[in-house]
């Protein structure tokens, strides 16, 4: 049965990555050549360099979501491989949506590999989704109770409406905290067929810590490429970016796609965006996607290959 399921993980994360290829195929469509060339020539390449800088951040410090998960769920493996898992099911996932299922389903077939049972595996997929709400909780907290004017306006709510939903936003992440310090044995939530328990106050810190660095390196990619077309702060970016992947992750839209796009064009209503927001799914969806296929075909390939070899060896 175990090797049925490892084909079937197999098979699963092969149609994903097809799946993420036929999103970018659709999108790509929209648009000719000759505007996504004309679009990003007007962006300087300092600012492609800046923003690649955050992207290969980003990216780093979701590694480490996993590398938090792997040790939670009490596993042992290698950095590297943990780094490998991470980055294949992140740049898969994005691009195609729903990520608990689309990244598990990645995450499933290596770290299975890897000696984790699927307890194990779940309990990976579970601590990084947590992750990414703290994160998402924190900056979000930040945006609102400091850029009150611009989530006001974009959320259509009162000045006490958005304190108290950034109060609230802040309200998880130290809530969480405490109780990581405090709460002690395991838990069961209906229908998770796992019982689980709540992360050590160090692992606890860490999410908290990493989730918000990795929203404030990808809004840092955003800033740089919007900043080709009009004088923006940071802090609106970064506003305007949560609440538009928050909005993603509820719709569940691969990518965010149209989603984000709406919330940055109401930040600059009258400002071309066409050019930097081409190039900030380039550079922070598309790139890592075209990388995370070629590695996911490097390691199906490497399967294949060393079981051949060590059935023709003497």
């Amino acid at each position: 049965m175990r090797v049925n399921w490892r084909r079937w993980s197999t098979i699963a994360t092969c149609l994903l990555a097809l799946v993420a290829l036929g999103i970018v195929a659709l999108v790509l469509r929209q648009f000719t050549w000759a505007q996504i060339a004309s679009s990003l020539a007007g962006i300087r390449p300092w600012r492609f360099a800046a923003a690649g800088l955050c992207t290969a951040a980003s990216y780093a410090v979701l590694t480490g979501f996993d590398w938090l998960g792997v040790a939670y769920a009490g596993g042992s493996v290698p950095y590297r491989r943990v780094a490998l898992a991470s980055f294949l099911s992140v740049s898969i996932g994005h691009t195609v949506g729903f990520a608990p299922l689309s990244s598990g389903a990645i995450r499933y077939r290596y770290y299975a590999e890897n000696g984790l049972d699927p307890g194990q595996i779940g309990v990976v997929v579970v601590l990084s989704a947590v992750t990414v709400a703290l994160g998402e909780a924190s900056l979000g907290g930040l945006a609102l109770l400091t850029q009150p004017g611009l989530t006001g306006k974009l959320l259509h709510l009162s000045a006490p409406t958005i304190l108290a939903a950034g109060i609230g936003c802040l309200a998880a992440p130290a809530a969480y905290l405490t109780l990581a310090a405090t709460v002690r044995g395991s838990f069961k939530i209906h229908p998770w067929p796992f019982r689980l328990r709540l992360p050590t106050p160090g692992i606890a810190a860490a999410q908290i810590g990493l989730g918000l660095l990795n929203y404030i390196l990808v809004a840092g990619a955003l800033y740089f490429v919007l900043g080709a077309a009009a004088p923006i702060d940071y802090q609106s970016v970064a506003a305007a970016y949560v609440l538009g992947n928050l909005a993603a992750l509820i719709t569940h839209v691969p990518g965010g796609l149209g989603v984000l796009e709406a919330v940055i064009v109401s930040l600059l209503p009258d400002v071309n965006l066409i050019g930097p927001l081409i190039a900030f799914r380039i550079i922070y969806y598309l790139l890592p996607l075209a990388l995370g296929c070629l590695l996911l075909a490097g390691t199906e390939v490497k399967q294949r290959v060393r079981p051949a070899r060590n059935h023709l060896a003497p």
